[in-house]
């Protein structure tokens, strides 16, 4: 029988997500595995094909899209490439006079609050940055013509210092390409296999900074990429996997292997951008939303997203590492807050959380792997939060003895409270850091998370979800049964996508039509082409169309979909520039509660292609049966345990609840527990948590009863 596998490496588990038969959408979660990646991988699909009862070799089969199932992964290692500086060596082509836009970037220090920030280093080295004779102005004319001489000295430099990539950015590149064309040209002249990367294809944008430097990690990551994706085909293959495995990518879609290494920026932190996927889903069809604030709390971050009127929020202006690519990526803000997070005391007698983690190896204290730090899973455990023996569904057996000697050590001791208390500490010190990382891309951003649902998953988040979203004063928490897993869910959910952008400056009061038509067929031929590539039926097909512009003096930009506002052909016509002024204004106000009566500067022009998710899903759905409602003893794995809640303070005998025994309509009253297999719930005093009609666990009201 044919199945849908998604599966999402973290920095402490690593999940498969599957899709059987039935509809029915199951998480298995195996230890990440840092020193090979694709043992972690193995591991996870392992651990499923047990859960099925199936053979491993036929269980691959199953998932193979050969066969009519379908394998997806989002992987980790371009992000860590970066972030740890184990990318690959490249050497940069750049206009003469511009060899320091790496260093300088541009200009001002992103937290100039922040006085212990040292100027990082360039992501690619001074002596690796060769300047060359050329110059094209802003309107695309030959300023100074290109020294070919400079250019074949150049690349023979660069190659005696055994780059793995050669990436050419010349100034304005965006408005005539030619000289970059050339130089690529010139370099396959004297090394035909050397990978050549031009910025005006990477990242089309006016910005040379941030199309250099999103050209140059694209360059670093070409052969890690591509060699991490043959070496994870082959080895599934050798097992029993037939087909290919589809790439998840930054833009909340999915790519084929062969796309995604052309472009491999594109797999900078593809799985948590499938969390807002998943978010997106849940929450209209148990909350009805289109709004919606999505968590996911793993072993090693705490990332939040937002999905606004049905679309996941985007952004150029994601981090990564030190950098800035410019590319649009889904707009994921991560913080040092997850399960495996290590709590210490500062100097000041205060207790902190992160940025550090345990990771898997050696994991928090209670796994039993020579982790001696406290980390909030030690602290979960004490407090009762978590069941030490149905830790992952009973496959890792936690010590508790072991949480509590390190919280004594390194938190309780130094602050002369009880363990019980420092734990507390760690617990809702998380919290904290939690809630502000959700006002950075909420509040900060012109969203009132009040008005939206929230939408928590990973593996620790339904530890702390209620204080969460009793924190900012929100209304509704949806917790999913697969919460779990919840970034490799969006791979099941995910369609297969990819975009296409330029830029080009004109204003909506004397518009360049010509210019802006010719630019928008070119973008729509090439998502087209993407279809036709990747085998994507007409029915399935999706183009949308965005403008991103400003007002005038502004420095950065807001996206607005004005598919609607084209004729058949994609064009602009000039009865709707009046349209397309007033969906920005209206975006405007949204985003900062202001709008100008005013012309709007546009800038960058982007294309999304999707090609439709063509599996049949649909999730179950159970009708309601009053009889459903627990009301008194609860049907359950375990009946109760000591847990801690600080409106008691003290441990309280709290009743546990099994997920898989309750159903819809089945309403649980707080001080519980709820255990799934991959995630475990905390409802506090004076909550109750209902079971929707998809098998979803949702809280609404956030009354506490006074």
């Amino acid at each position: 029988m044919a199945k849908y596998a998604c599966i999402d490496v973290g920095g402490t588990f690593t999940d498969a997500a599957i899709l059987d038969e039935s509809g029915v959408v199951r998480v298995f979660k195996s230890p990440t595995t840092p020193h090979d990646w694709i043992e972690g991988i193995i591991g996870s699909l392992r651990t499923a094909a047990e859960y099925y009862g199936t053979d491993f070799e036929q269980f691959l089969k199953e998932v193979s899209l050969n066969l009519g199932g379908l394998t997806t992964h989002g992987s980790t290692i371009a992000t860590n490439a970066i972030v740890e500086g184990k990318a690959g060596k490249v050497g940069v082509l750049c206009t003469k006079g511009f060899r320091d836009v790496f260093l300088f970037r541009e200009g001002p220090n992103k937290d100039p609050f922040n006085m212990d920030l040292d100027f990082p280093e360039p992501y690619v080295p001074r002596y690796l940055t060769l300047p060359i004779e050329e110059r094209i102005d802003s309107e695309g004319g030959v300023y100074t013509p290109l020294n070919e001489e400079d250019v074949r000295k150049a690349a023979r430099e660069l190659m005696q210092y055994d780059v793995e990539a050669i990436c050419v950015c010349f100034l304005w590149s965006t408005a005539n390409d030619a000289h970059e064309k050339r130089a690529e040209a010139i370099i396959h002249e004297e090394f035909p296999d050397v990978t050549v990367v031009l910025s005006c294809e990477v990242n089309p944008n006016s910005r040379e900074y941030r199309r250099w430097i999103s050209a140059a990690i694209d360059a670093s990551l070409r052969k890690l990429v591509s060699v991490y994706a043959l070496e994870l085909n082959e080895r599934l293959t050798k097992l029993g996997f037939s087909g290919e495995v589809g790439m998840l990518n930054s833009i909340g879609g999915v790519m084929s292997t062969a796309e995604i290494v052309k472009k491999p920026i594109y797999s900078i932190d593809s799985g948590p951008a499938m969390a807002p996927v998943s978010g997106k889903v849940y929450a209209a069809i148990d909350s009805d939303d289109d709004n919606a604030v999505v968590l996911d709390m793993g072993g090693t971050t705490f990332d939040v997203s937002c999905v606004i009127k049905g679309e996941i929020s985007v952004s150029r202006e994601t981090i990564i590492g030190n950098e800035i690519p410019g590319i649009s990526r889904v707009n994921v803000h991560s913080i040092g807050a997850g399960g495996g997070s290590i709590a210490w005391v500062d100097s000041g007698g205060m207790v902190r959380v992160g940025p550090t983690s345990a990771g898997s190896m050696p994991g928090p204290a209670c796994y039993n792997r020579g982790g001696m730090l406290p980390t909030v899973t030690d602290a979960n455990v004490v407090l009762g939060y978590i069941n030490p023996d149905f830790f992952n569904d009973g496959k890792m057996k936690l010590d508790r003895e072991l949480s509590k000697r390190a919280i004594k050590e390194h938190v309780a001791d130094k602050l002369g409270i009880s363990i019980i208390e420092a734990a507390y500490a760690i617990w809702t010190t998380v919290n904290v850091n939690m809630i502000a990382a959700i006002k950075d891309i909420t509040i900060w951003q012109g969203v009132d998370p009040r008005n939206y649902t929230m939408v928590a998953g990973g593996g620790a988040c339904g530890l702390h979800a209620i204080p969460l979203a009793e924190g900012l004063e929100m209304n509704r928490l949806l917790i999913p049964r697969t919460a779990g897993g919840l970034s490799a869910v969006g791979g099941i959910f995910s369609n297969t996508v990819a975009e296409f952008n330029s830029s080009h400056f004109t204003i909506t009061s004397d518009f360049d039509f010509k210019t802006v038509n010719r630019i928008i067929d070119s973008l729509v031929g090439q998502a087209k082409e993407f279809f036709v590539r990747n085998h994507i039926a007409p029915e399935k097909q999706e183009i949308i169309v965005y403008m991103e512009g400003h007002y005038r003096s502004q420095v950065w930009e807001l996206s607005v979909n004005i598919t609607q506002f084209l004729n058949d052909a994609y064009h602009i016509e000039k009865a709707m520039i009046k349209q397309i002024e007033e969906a920005f204004h209206a975006e405007h106000e949204r985003t900062f509660t202001i709008k100008e009566d005013t012309f709007v500067e546009c800038l960058y022009w982007r294309v999304k292609a999707i090609g439709k998710n063509d599996m049949e899903f649909q999730i179950p759905e159970e009708e309601y049966h009053e009889e459903n409602v627990i009301k008194t003893e609860p049907t359950s794995r375990t009946t109760s345990r000591k847990v801690f809640f600080k409106e008691y303070n003290d441990t309280f005998v709290t009743p546990v609840y099994l997920g898989e025994n309750l159903v819809h309509g089945d309403i649980i009253q707080g001080p519980a527990i709820v255990e799934e297999p991959t995630t475990t719930i905390v409802v506090l005093p004076n909550f109750s948590i209902r079971v929707t009609n998809h098998n979803n666990y949702l809280i609404e009201g956030f009354h506490r009863k006074k």
